[in-house]
């Protein structure tokens, strides 16, 4: 893959039509207005008031990964789920932007999605997963189940009371509309999220959370692997998708 750099990705993607409109997009959602996502791509093949089963994988993405979509193509089989939503919030709660900008991320996973015929893209207003479940009841039915695809740093920030003004009202609400199917990564096994779960003040919400088990090859993978691989100019086959590789042709 000849002159693959994180630089050389950022200019393939500012030069594309949709960019400008992208970096538009999160310019107007508003982290201190009522949630908000808005789609970019919506899958293909679905009838979408009859989405009885959605995945929302919310991640940041910088950038996507195989391991990423490793997490979802297992996921989406194994839980039998109608559509799964990227979504890429233009608030983190504990992460601030740097390597990719948003609108290129936001690029990246449309033209991930465009062949694949249940995924679908969107990008939201605000980081906190109660937020978000907010925003898609909007969008969806209210017989629509929610599971959110999280990693086990994910996992432990929703369980974080800093987040929270309510933390167990708040939670409450989220799994009132939600679940969490959580993949285990290089530092945590699933005994360790379960044991995570098993904790006095959390255990009454492990009935909503489930695990998905990616090999070792995939949960040692990372965004940040990949991103330090593209700053020095050095191969990412064995990291990203060919969807990304294509925009360096």
């Amino acid at each position: 893959m000849p002159n693959a750099s994180l630089n050389l990705l950022v200019q393939k993607c500012e030069a594309h039509p949709d960019y400008q409109h992208y970096a538009d997009l999160f310019e107007q959602l508003d982290s201190s207005a009522p949630p908000r996502i808005e789609f970019v791509h919506r899958a293909t093949l679905r009838n979408f008031q009859q989405t009885e089963k959605l995945g929302i994988f919310s991640g940041s993405f910088n950038p996507l990964t195989l391991a990423h979509i490793k997490m979802m193509e297992d996921t989406v089989a194994e839980y039998r789920l109608d559509e799964l939503l990227l979504l890429l919030a233009k608030a983190n709660v504990d992460k601030s932007v740097f390597g990719l900008p948003l609108a290129a991320r936001l690029l990246t996973l449309k033209k991930y999605a465009e062949n694949q015929s249940l995924i679908s893209v969107g990008a939201s207003s605000h980081g906190r997963y109660i937020d978000k479940v907010t925003a898609l009841k909007v969008l969806f039915s209210p017989d629509t189940e929610f599971h959110f695809i999280v990693g086990y740093d994910t996992l432990v920030r929703i369980f974080d009371p800093k987040y929270y003004t309510d933390f167990h009202a708040e939670v409450q609400a989220l799994f009132a509309s939600a679940r969490l199917i959580v993949a285990n990564r290089a530092e945590a096994d699933i005994k360790t999220i379960e044991t995570f779960m098993a904790q006095p003040e959390i255990s009454r919400y492990a009935s909503y959370v489930s695990s998905i088990f990616l090999p070792d090859v995939y949960a040692y993978m990372s965004s940040t692997e990949a991103r330090d691989l593209l700053e020095h100019g050095e191969t990412v086959e064995h990291l990203v998708p060919p969807s990304i590789l294509e925009m360096f042709d």
